[in-house]
């Protein structure tokens, strides 16, 4: 059995629809979605390209709403990677295989208290939070949704419009979530981002995610605390990152949440 056919027991084949670059390194791109599929938004996928024959595999988180009758995903080119190289050539119309099941534990459902939901990421670990808000029960479950993305340079801050049509359609509906949106440079400083024209320059933190977490900084931004009894966290994105911070979070008395229940934070490696 040759690996094309061997891949047809655990997925199916569909079809690249588009492909939207914001850099020359980070696209999204949709897929056709296999019939009967089901995820959880914060769950994610595992793709298939033919790579010289062979099939090769990713997981990607899934940005898309769990409605949409298309699959889309946030991916960064990895200079010579083997899967992402291909994928960069890809057109619409080229076969890309999605497995049958989807992954992850990084769920909003598995919060069963908390007022303030922080979803921290660096990077493309923005991913799986664009379908966590698209969901309208988590609009319904917290007070506030705090969405803190940090990255190296201001042209990749992506989604910005994306969060203000989300407000907007909180609003019409009357849920009772407020968004904030905290954007975050590590190489890029306040002189540098004067002139750009990139979505509240001026309201922008510079530095790390750990560095504004343990100094105060993001409680300070928005006059919210975090605390073991009112704030939930995600947090995805590079492991050092997420080593930081789950410590720094241990030292102020959270814990990770268990499959059994309790905890007040969930984190995943992204990179």
């Amino acid at each position: 059995m040759n690996e094309q056919a061997a891949a047809t027991d655990k997925a199916t084949q569909e079809s690249l629809i588009s492909v939207h670059r914001w850099t020359d390194k980070l696209l999204t791109f949709r897929t056709t979605r296999p019939a009967g599929y089901r995820f959880t938004p914060g769950q994610f996928a595992r793709l298939g390209l033919q790579v010289n024959g062979e099939m090769v595999w990713r997981a990607y988180s899934i940005t898309s709403a769990e409605t949409e009758d298309q699959l889309e995903y946030y991916a960064i080119i990895v200079p010579d990677g083997l899967f992402t190289s291909a994928l960069d050539r890809l057109q619409p119309g080229d076969p890309v295989w999605v497995e049958k099941l989807s992954y992850g534990f990084m769920t909003p459902d598995r919060f069963t208290d908390g007022e303030d939901f922080w979803m921290l990421a660096t990077g493309t670990g923005l991913g799986p939070y664009i379908s966590i808000l698209q969901q309208r029960e988590v609009w319904q479950q917290f007070r506030n949704l705090i969405l803190v993305h940090c990255v190296r340079h201001e042209n990749e801050l992506t989604y910005q419009e994306k969060f203000e049509t989300l407000r907007a359609d909180a609003a019409a509906q009357d849920l009772p979530a407020q968004l904030h949106v905290i954007t975050m440079t590590t190489r890029d400083n306040a002189v540098d981002s004067a002139d750009l024209a990139y979505p509240a320059a001026a309201d922008r933190l510079y530095g790390r995610i750990t560095t504004a977490l343990r100094d105060g900084t993001l409680e300070k931004k928005l006059g919210i605390g975090i605390t073991a009894a009112s704030s939930r966290l995600m947090v995805c994105g590079n492991p050092e990152m997420i080593t930081e911070v789950r410590e720094l979070l241990k030292e102020r008395g959270l814990g990770p949440c268990r499959r059994a229940g309790g905890g007040q934070f969930i984190t995943e490696d992204y990179w």
